[in-house]
């Protein structure tokens, strides 16, 4: 089976919980971004690595803005399930932007990247990196993967959200939204895209925004 959660921020303790136990290698689980265990590079994180490693499940992730950007883009590209990602470990991938993944006889495609509204705070090339907003280029190649499958999706998985559910959370919790040239990108995909689907980690919550899309955080969504 697949399962779907949130932003880990390179937190170990999130993979001890009781809702992945039960999962065997038959299972999948995607984490919509900030997967957060490539930052340093140091000997704690290459065994926490090697702790995820052990895990009986493939563990995949979409990339947030807290990543390393250096250390994820010096992995080679590796064809995975029909796309291409970075092979992390002997079970732990980062799917690449723009891709369109078969797993379990689901087609996801996902789109990672976002933008830091704390970047003037952070150090570039060592807490925040440019690349972490998708790359002209990138989001035209996903666009034309979806166009070459007739725009027809089973899941969609990116770390931002599009435009229209930043809308609905601003208006039901009084929060100030950001809006980023990517959410307004990936608003145009909705129009044009048919899927079953949508999940997106970026806003750190746990909410339905309507029945094809939901903000997921700490939840485990079994599809």
């Amino acid at each position: 089976m697949v399962y779907i959660t949130g932003d880990t921020h390179g937190d170990l303790s999130f993979f001890k919980s009781p809702k992945l136990k039960k999962l065997t290698e038959d299972d999948t689980l995607i984490i919509c971004g900030d997967f957060g265990f490539l930052w340093d590079g140091s000997e704690a994180e290459k065994k926490n690595i090697k702790a995820l490693e052990k895990k009986k499940y493939t563990i995949c992730f979409v990339d947030g803005v807290h990543e390393n950007f250096d250390i994820l883009n010096s992995y080679h590209p590796y064809r995975f399930k029909g796309g291409t990602a970075h092979k992390i470990a002997s079970n732990v991938y980062h799917l690449m932007r723009g891709e369109i993944f078969t797993i379990e006889k689901k087609n996801f495609f996902v789109m990672g990247g976002g933008e830091s509204e704390d970047a003037d705070m952070r150090e570039e090339g060592k807490t925040y990196w440019k690349e972490e907003m998708p790359s002209a280029q990138e989001l035209l190649e996903g666009a034309r993967n979806l166009k070459d499958i007739d725009y027809q999706i089973d899941y969609v998985l990116t770390y931002e959200a599009p435009a229209i559910a930043k809308d609905f959370i601003r208006l039901h919790t009084n929060q100030e939204m950001h809006l980023t040239p990517l959410n307004i990108y990936l608003q145009e995909l909705m129009k044009s895209v048919e899927y079953r689907h949508w999940y997106f980690g970026s806003l750190h919550m746990d909410l339905p925004i309507s029945k094809k899309m939901t903000a997921v955080f700490n939840d485990v969504i079994k599809l």
